[in-house]
């Protein structure tokens, strides 16, 4: 029998690239689980992501002795990172990028009582909007039982609102989500604004204590642009 993930060692490891485990769960007698290490159904999920710009530094230094070849490079670089922590566990490393792609908001959802914002972006109690899943890793074992996150959902006690009003391309309302007008404004000149300084959506949380930084920002938004011209 495989034997219970070693939490606290798992965190450590990953903290020396500036990620964090993300809650995780075990899969239950109806949950549709992916296959784990040994390709049978995992019994349990861990979670990995990252809260602020904890994990840029360490990316950037990795990103100056690549050569041009690499792409998809925050993808590739969290895969690396991930994956090591996966084989030194005994886990399988997944990607929200791998095909078919994998529940992972609703493992978010689950893994640590989580809502959408009215941006779509998952709202953290802490982290507000400013934070991410690189990746998770899936065990034959059962995970140890933890306390279940309490709901705490600051969009709630938000009247105002100003994520929705302060998108220059009224790209988002309580309908949705418009993703041509929003990579229309992007590619324009009036666009710039957002690629240089991040989407003005998102920066107008109030809830900003773990704020990406504005090169960590705009490369995100550079990536959302030549991820819309790649073909799928």
């Amino acid at each position: 029998m495989a034997s219970v993930p070693d939490i606290s060692a798992i965190a450590a490891e990953l903290g020396r690239s500036g990620l964090i485990t993300r809650g995780g769960f075990n899969f239950g007698p109806g949950d549709p689980a992916p296959d784990g290490p040994r390709g049978r159904p995992a019994r349990s999920v861990l979670l990995v992501g990252q809260a602020g710009a904890a994990p840029w530094a360490h990316f950037t230094e990795w990103l100056a002795v690549q050569g041009g070849e690499v792409t998809d490079l925050l993808d590739t670089w969290s895969r690396t990172v991930i994956g090591a922590v996966a084989e030194r566990h005994g886990a399988r490393a997944v990607s929200p990028s791998d095909r078919p792609f994998l529940p992972f908001q609703q493992w978010a959802m689950r893994a640590e009582n989580l809502r959408p914002s009215p941006l779509g972006i998952l709202m953290h109690p802490d982290y507000g909007l400013w934070q991410a899943y690189r990746g998770a890793l899936l065990f034959d074992a059962w995970l140890p039982d933890e306390e279940p996150h309490a709901p705490n959902h600051l969009c709630d006690a938000c009247a105002s609102r100003p994520c929705l009003s302060a998108c220059p391309a009224d790209a988002f309302s309580d309908t949705g989500f418009d993703f041509a007008a929003c990579l229309a404004h992007l590619r324009s000149e009036a666009g710039r604004t957002c690629r240089e300084a991040g989407c003005q959506a998102r920066n107008a949380c109030p809830q900003d204590s773990f704020r990406y930084l504005p090169e960590q920002q705009a490369f995100h938004m550079a990536a959302f642009i030549d991820a819309a011209a790649t073909p799928q």
